[in-house]
């Protein structure tokens, strides 16, 4: 649902802890009316920018940093460890896992893909991944859940949200963390998710709604990259 503008001009100014995003100099309120208080100036200039791109109605999807702050405000700080675990269970069915059968030219596409992010986490968390060609679940060991399960700790309120984000879209535990890792671009990244998506547009063709879904999907995975970047730039 929209609303007409009600303000001219969002800022930012330094609060008793962190940075305040401020419209006409009156503080931005959560959807729960909480203070939008974000931890560094970087995240609260990318928020009062989403709000003074808005033109004469303000169109709250099209402000995912300002949503996912809301999320980190709102949500996370009584379910903390639920979003941890929401997270963590990616790891139990890894889109990265899970290879088609055929065509070969999708069978070597994923290989290509995948295969340098799981070998990469296997290496870095001292772990083991089984692949499975098809659909059909395969329990993976429980060292591997348990080892890169333990690298989801430890992250502040903002930073759950955009990992709960990069996970959810991407199917993938090891997808977030390889891009947190620079081991991927968060663009490669969102492509390889959806390489069979992708494919199969190729082949043959994508109609209207499935090309929106899959653009509005690009488009929060990248903001949730971005905005765990700001979360840690001063």
């Amino acid at each position: 649902m929209k609303r007409k503008r009600f303000y001219k001009k969002a800022t930012v100014d330094k609060a008793e802890i962190g940075f305040a995003a401020k419209l006409d100099d009156r503080q931005i309120m959560t959807p729960a009316r909480h203070p939008l208080i974000l931890p560094t100036r970087a995240l609260a200039e990318a928020v009062a920018e989403e709000w003074n791109n808005q033109p004469k109605e303000i169109d709250l999807a099209s402000m995912p940093i300002t949503g996912y702050a809301n999320a980190a405000v709102d949500l996370v700080p009584d379910r903390y460890d639920d979003f941890v675990a929401g997270i963590r269970q990616f790891a139990e069915s890894d889109v990265t896992c899970y290879r088609a059968d055929s065509p070969q030219a999708l069978v070597d596409r994923e290989i290509e893909l995948w295969e340098p992010l799981l070998e990469w986490a296997e290496k870095r968390f001292d772990i083991h991944f089984h692949r499975v060609v098809g659909i059909i679940h395969k329990k993976q060991p429980e060292v591997t859940l348990q080892r890169i399960g333990a690298a989801v700790t430890d992250f502040n309120h903002f930073e759950i949200v955009a990992l709960t984000q990069l996970a959810t879209i991407s199917g993938s535990l090891v997808i977030p963390l390889a891009i947190l890792a620079d081991e991927i671009t968060p663009e490669k990244a969102f492509d390889a998710a959806h390489i069979d998506e992708i494919w199969q547009a190729e082949q043959w063709g994508q109609d209207e709604v499935a090309a929106n879904a899959l653009k509005r999907r690009r488009r929060d995975f990248l903001a949730a990259a971005r905005f765990f970047s700001l979360v840690n730039t001063n």
